[in-house]
């Protein structure tokens, strides 16, 4: 018997057919995917921008919050905004005349004194620290001019007597306190409207105390760039009614690829010394 075989396989027609249809598939598939993608895509994007300018706004509201009473001020300049303020560390209250407290070493308001002893547990002190007590912030009482402030000059540790550069301190504070002022801090937010990539929002510090505020900073030993993508900032600072507490309310705006985040922040600052 004759037996007789067929070639196996496709046509091109066959093959041209079978591609045209995958093609179509992939499109269909393509497109009923493409908008979940990209919402995926753009909520992780206003998630991590949210994330930056939440972290920004947090770790300035810390500060902010230890701001020494009365030393908060805000600047403008040609759309970039200054926030600066005299940072704190620690605090406690001083051995003063006839407060009933055991102890010789007062606080002496009459004229220049160079030491006192505190009421309480010993606090740290480090070099380069300054001792404020009762700064109202305005011309007389203000730390800014150094009238309300003294150089520590005693070791760095724990202290329960502090040693500091004669001052005549101009007030004296009614709950007898004092804190202990580490330095001036500037947060410095350029935003960029046009090229949001370009704005920047910066904290300085390690520098001079100065009687006008400095914008920018003027030779700060360190910074740190908090936020990118700075598209818009506002920052708004009211001392308050009875002086005895203030609120900065500060806006931030980051952008990226158009994305748009909107973060506000409402601080309150101790404004009695």
């Amino acid at each position: 018997m004759r037996q007789t075989c067929k070639d196996a396989g496709f046509s091109l027609i066959e093959m041209i057919i079978v591609i045209a249809i995958t093609g179509i598939v992939g499109s269909m598939v393509a497109l009923f995917l493409r908008v979940p993608l990209e919402s995926y895509v753009a909520q992780d994007r206003r998630a991590r921008l949210t994330d930056t300018a939440d972290t920004a706004l947090r770790r300035m509201s810390r500060d902010i919050r230890l701001a020494l009473p009365n030393s908060v001020r805000v600047t403008p300049v040609g759309g970039v905004i200054y926030l600066e303020f005299l940072g704190t560390r620690n605090g406690g209250r001083y051995r003063a005349q006839g407060d009933g407290s055991m102890g010789n070493d007062h606080l002496d308001f009459t004229a220049a004194d160079n030491s006192f002893d505190l009421l309480g547990p010993a606090i740290d002190m480090q070099a380069g620290d300054r001792i404020a007590v009762y700064n109202l912030g305005i011309p007389g009482a203000d730390a800014w001019a150094g009238e309300t402030l003294a150089m520590y000059a005693g070791t760095a540790g724990p202290q329960t007597n502090l040693v500091m550069g004669p001052r005549l301190f101009p007030l004296a504070s009614p709950g007898n306190r004092f804190q202990v002022v580490d330095g001036p801090v500037t947060y410095v937010c350029a935003p960029n409207l046009a090229n949001p990539d370009l704005g920047t929002l910066t904290r300085y510090w390690g520098y001079a105390i100065a009687v006008n505020q400095p914008t920018p900073p003027a030779a700060p030993t360190s910074s740190a760039l908090l936020a990118k993508q700075v598209r818009a900032c506002s920052v708004d600072y009211q001392p308050g009614i009875t002086e005895r507490g203030g609120l900065v309310s500060i806006t931030l705006e980051l952008s990226q690829t158009g994305e748009t985040v909107r973060l506000v922040a409402n601080t309150q600052v101790s404004n009695q010394p």
